[in-house]
């Protein structure tokens, strides 16, 4: 019963921010296809390549491996867009990997966590252990990504009026709902969960860099724009979380280990999501003074 009330929450989420999606948010990609997929890349190539790096080195317990590899497999969240925007990159570029990466994501969620999962002999022993089934992952992917977001887009081109009215309440309430659901699976396991924070947060602050570094890394081998860099920067590094706590909920039992994972990262990216957008916001202020200081002499 609690697992399909999250997946509800989540679905009504995803639902909520793609009610801000467009058709035209699409076809931007066939104008700017190289940083479209610069962005693509860093998500769906570089994070998993570099997530089963981390874990085939690091010694760390086999459920805490296979929530940073579903992170890492999952797509890009409504929440690197605001940020996007925030620290004055390109939000249409941002728009438009996030759009196209929750199709890709259909295919390429489950198939990066299964080949993650199988390449590491420590997570592959733990997964056959458990019965982790790649079909019930499209499954679970279908209800929380697909079905919610095709809807919002019949929504917002059929309705459009009813699509402006749903989207903040919505929003809202399913953040609300979400946020219970992490701190009641916490309060009923709390001194295990304080246990899981000490260890998991110094993993995830470190897996969240080498997301938003690898962003960066692709963006300047693409030889993008400033504004098209930072989309490229956030979208390398916000994964949605709330979609990989829906998958541990249906698929895991909501493990408290992978549940730590997801929902510590889910905090933390916005954290570090916004700081660099501080830090462009500030050093585009810094760049205007000094030009406006040598333009006066």
């Amino acid at each position: 019963m609690q697992q399909s009330i999250l997946m509800a929450v989540l679905a009504t989420m995803v639902y909520a921010v793609s009610l801000d999606l467009r058709v035209q948010d699409f076809r931007y990609v066939a104008r700017h296809p190289l940083a479209v997929g610069a962005g693509l890349v860093a998500q769906f190539v570089l994070l998993p390549a570099a997530t089963l790096g981390v874990t085939l080195v690091l010694d760390l317990p086999a459920a805490t491996m296979a929530a940073m590899m579903l992170v890492a497999a999952c797509p890009g969240g409504a929440l690197s867009n605001v940020v996007t925007y925030f620290g004055r990159g390109n939000l249409a570029l941002s728009l438009s990997i996030s759009a196209v990466s929750n199709v890709l994501a259909l295919v390429f969620t489950p198939l990066n966590f299964s080949l993650m999962i199988a390449a590491n002999p420590r997570t592959e022993a733990w997964a056959r252990a458990i019965a982790v089934d790649p079909r019930e992952l499209v499954v679970s992917l279908v209800l929380l990504l697909a079905l919610p977001m095709s809807a919002a887009l019949l929504t917002s081109h059929r309705a459009p009026q009813l699509a402006v009215r749903l989207r903040k309440p919505l929003g809202r309430f399913a953040v609300a709902a979400l946020m219970l659901f992490i701190v009641g699976a916490v309060a009923a396991q709390w001194k295990l969960f304080l246990i899981e924070i000490t260890r998991t947060l110094p993993i995830v602050i470190g897996h969240n860099a080498l997301g938003l570094a690898l962003g960066y890394g692709a963006s300047v081998l693409a030889r993008l724009s400033v504004p098209d860099r930072r989309a490229v920067v956030i979208e390398g590094g916000m994964q949605n979380s709330g979609l990989a706590l829906g998958i541990i909920a249906a698929q895991f039992n909501s493990d408290l280990a992978m549940v730590a994972v997801a929902g510590l990262w889910g905090i933390w990216h916005i954290v570090s999501g916004g700081s660099l957008a501080l830090l462009w916001r500030y050093l585009d202020r810094s760049a205007r003074r000094a030009a406006r200081r040598s333009g006066g002499r």
